[in-house]
């Protein structure tokens, strides 16, 4: 595979069959601008069809994992049709890619996890997050809804009860307390993580790929159901994308303030203004 076309994730073979792939932004906590959002979504099918692959393992370069979607993209993003349009085939791209994907994909969670970051954690067959990780979808508090993987999969992995409570309030959560709630597979010290997230492929990588591949196929049987559900939600987040209260949520992020979404006017503060 042409795995050289790619400009910021990188490529390592490891022994039996293991092929490790960083997210390499480390400057920007590995945020995701356009180019690395492409990539992340195209990259599932390239893995599919590499021959010398029998797992993946992801992670981040530096102090991060992924911290989220890049401000500035987020920013070209809002009340932008055609940008929102090519960001909704990105999105199912990346989320049903790790899905379909035939080679089971491990995640090392060595830092902090938002937005694509928490797609590409925890959309993983197996995740290996850092204790102190803190992991989150803070949709919400940008003012748009909560698409991406987090319908999909939270209330699979946690339950409907923990997944609404995440979702709706946008909190963060630490490492160890996802593992606890069962939203990653396992929490170790941070140093510790890519180490382990290697041992697991390398198991992957001797035992029997069809028993292995199978096997994620049928699992992956509950995430292919709720595919409506995704599609939904990503559909609304992509929605709220063209409204008000995105803006107002990238400038508050860019000012480090609480935002002051317009949907939270009522018709007296109107008004008083």
């Amino acid at each position: 595979m042409r795995f050289a076309d790619y400009h910021q994730l990188t490529f390592e073979r490891k022994p039996d069959g293991v092929l490790l792939i960083t997210m390499n932004r480390p400057e920007k906590y590995n945020a995701t601008d356009e180019e690395l959002h492409g990539e992340l979504a195209r990259v599932w099918d390239d893995v599919s069809r590499d021959e010398e692959t029998r797992v993946a393992v992801i992670t981040g370069a530096g102090k991060a994992f992924c911290a989220g979607g890049d401000l500035a993209m987020v920013e070209r993003l809002a009340g932008n049709h055609e940008r929102v349009q090519h960001m909704l085939r990105e999105m199912s791209e990346m989320v049903y890619g790790m899905v379909n994907c035939d080679k089971p994909i491990v995640s090392a969670i060595n830092g902090v996890a938002v937005g694509a970051g928490t797609v590409v954690g925890l959309m993983a067959d197996i995740s290996i997050c850092a204790e102190d990780a803190r992991i989150g979808d803070g949709h919400v508090k940008l003012g748009v809804a909560a698409g991406d993987h987090a319908a999909i999969v939270w209330p699979l992995l946690v339950g409907p009860a923990k997944a609404k409570y995440y979702l709706l309030t946008g909190e963060m959560i630490l490492g160890r307390e996802a593992e606890r709630i069962g939203l990653v597979s396992k929490a170790l010290p941070r140093e510790q993580v890519l180490d382990e997230a290697l041992r697991v492929a390398q198991v992957l990588g001797t035992l029997s790929q069809p028993a292995v591949r199978l096997t994620k196929r049928s699992l992956n049987g509950w995430l292919r159901s709720a595919g409506a559900i995704f599609d939904q939600s990503a559909a609304y987040e992509m929605l709220c994308f063209m409204g008000p209260d995105v803006v107002e949520g990238c400038a508050a992020l860019r000012e480090k303030r609480a935002p002051q979404f317009p949907s939270t006017r009522s018709a007296a503060d109107e008004g008083k203004a």
